[in-house]
């Protein structure tokens, strides 16, 4: 499936500061970038390079004496995903997890799955089935937290979201992340662009490792499982957020989009196939 994806970035400058974006669509065996095209104005120091680890793809920028920067960026993607039977999964030992996965177990800055190991066991520990487990718990946090635009900041971590029961696609990612994390199932931050997302935005949910592949969840039920296009991993939205800002630089405006590529058609998949079945965008890193 083919989808062309693009973002416009604007941003002020107070004095010469550095930026590092992560807006490129990530290069990946189920994830092909058949073209991209990257502007800038005004031209200004860049680099671009790859985190190793995860794959994921960052600009770095410096103002220099430049007041104000605007980035465009745009590419078609050739994506494939893969569906799986949930009811012949079965979950992996800690004992027999390769060392990559390893670290989506352990807590991080915003997913404190250490500070609601209790709260997780206690509602889905009696769940054996590791996709049901984290379907209960995507359905739990889509119930019990509202989804309220500009209710949190940058500071927001998974403990206050269960706290204050508000949150966007960020929060609700992080927490499903911190309570997968504490039932004994790996958990990484993903985050993209989404087709048909409403309004449109660049967007985060969960890949949680079950039956030796990374598979994708969203606790917000915003996006189609089936229409996301890789951006970056992490253990949370620190290891890949769209923008990190070293100086005193502020996004004036920012304009996403997602579509699909001339002659595609697309079917999403329902909600009825998801209780059944997981879905695999690959694998990443």
């Amino acid at each position: 499936m083919r989808f062309h994806v693009s973002s416009e970035l604007k941003y002020a400058a107070m004095f010469p500061s550095t930026l590092i974006l992560n807006v490129h669509a990530q290069r990946n065996a189920s994830q092909v970038i058949v073209n991209e095209h990257l502007a800038v104005v005004p031209r200004i120091k860049l680099e671009e390079f790859t985190q190793e680890a995860t794959g994921n793809r960052f600009l770095r920028l410096e103002t220099s004496g430049h007041k104000k920067l605007t980035l465009k960026y745009s590419a078609t993607v050739d994506c494939e995903y893969q569906t799986y039977r949930a009811g012949s999964v079965e979950s992996t030992l800690v004992s027999q997890l390769s060392a990559a996965t390893i670290p989506y177990l352990f807590p991080s800055r915003y997913c404190q799955s250490d500070r609601l190991s209790r709260l997780a066991w206690d509602l889905f520990g009696k769940i054996e089935n590791p996709h049901e487990k984290v379907v209960a718990i995507t359905d739990w946090i889509h119930d019990n937290v509202e989804y309220v635009r500009g209710s949190t900041d940058s500071m927001t971590s998974a403990y206050d979201t269960v706290t204050q029961r508000t949150g966007v696609c960020r929060d609700f990612t992080h927490l499903a992340i911190a309570l997968c994390r504490a039932v004994n199932i790996p958990a990484r931050y993903f985050s993209g662009y989404a087709y048909e997302l409403e309004p449109p935005d660049f967007h985060a949910c969960l890949e949680c490792f079950i039956g030796g592949v990374w598979t994708v969840f969203d606790a917000t039920r915003l996006a189609h499982l089936n229409g996301l296009i890789r951006i970056g991993n992490g253990r949370d939205a620190a290891d890949a957020a769209v923008a990190s800002i070293f100086g005193s630089v502020k996004c004036t405006s920012m304009t996403v989009g997602c579509q699909l590529d001339k002659g595609e058609k697309f079917q999403p998949i329902d909600r009825k196939q998801l209780n059944r079945g997981g879905v695999a965008l690959g694998p990443g890193k």
